[in-house]
């Protein structure tokens, strides 16, 4: 059995519907966060898609989901944590971005959104609205480094070095780097940069996924080799 695996959708909803299409033997698809459009529209994928939060998503959508209130059937939410049962892998999640001055917080202290756009409405959803739910927090990293027997590590930071584009400055996290040793999952997926790059991290293989327009992962879901297919 092969499981998909999705970098971010960014509301092209229509290229995951063709994408599903295409494989109509897989039977379940990961996908590694930013789902929402800008207008925060959410879809109904035509197969199961098992999703963590980026940083430009509907957080009050994230909200409802976690209370049990998914907007679509076949779209499950995994909160940060885990372990989640994704069809036969053992699944932890790491979904938001880090930022130093949230990082200490409890997640249930995080500001939602004012309601207000802050800047022009070209604007991704989760900056231009400044909703601090965008983040992940030091009791999930926690939380993460003490699960063991992991399959899957979904996280939609970049662990460290990470250059996207062959830019100069690192845009990888460090407690990326410290949850992927603790944990030592089977393959560590990771989306946010739309960049694709395959390496080890922590002696745990990790892949940066392309934007969901470019390419896509099909992955074994017994020995974990994966086939990149271009969009």
């Amino acid at each position: 059995m092969q499981i998909g695996a999705l970098g971010d959708i960014h509301g092209e909803f229509a290229t995951v519907d063709a994408i599903m299409q295409r494989h109509p033997d897989v039977p379940l698809w990961v996908q590694v966060g930013d789902v929402a459009s800008n207008d925060g529209d959410y879809f109904t994928p035509i197969a199961p898609l098992y999703w963590i939060k980026g940083n430009n998503e509907d957080f009050d959508v994230i909200a409802a989901a976690i209370a049990g209130r998914s907007p679509a059937p076949t779209l499950h939410y995994l909160p940060n944590g885990g372990p989640h049962q994704v069809g036969p892998w053992r699944v932890a999640a790491l979904g938001g971005t880090f930022a130093p001055s949230w990082y200490n917080s409890p997640p249930s202290s995080l500001p939602p959104s004012k309601g207000k756009k802050l800047s022009a409405a070209s604007l991704k959803l989760g900056k231009s609205r400044d909703d601090k739910r965008r983040h992940f927090v030091r009791n999930e990293v926690v939380a993460c480094k003490a699960l063991t027997s992991v399959d899957l590590l979904l996280t939609h930071e970049a662990p460290r070095p990470f250059y996207p584009a062959g830019r100069r400055i690192d845009a990888g996290k460090t407690v990326l780097n410290d949850v992927l040793a603790s944990m030592r999952p089977r393959l560590h997926l990771f989306g946010h940069h739309h960049e694709f790059t395959d390496s080890m991290r922590q002696n745990v293989r990790s892949i940066g996924l392309d934007v969901v327009t470019k390419s896509y992962l099909l992955i074994d879901a017994a020995t974990f080799k994966t086939e990149r297919l271009d969009t």
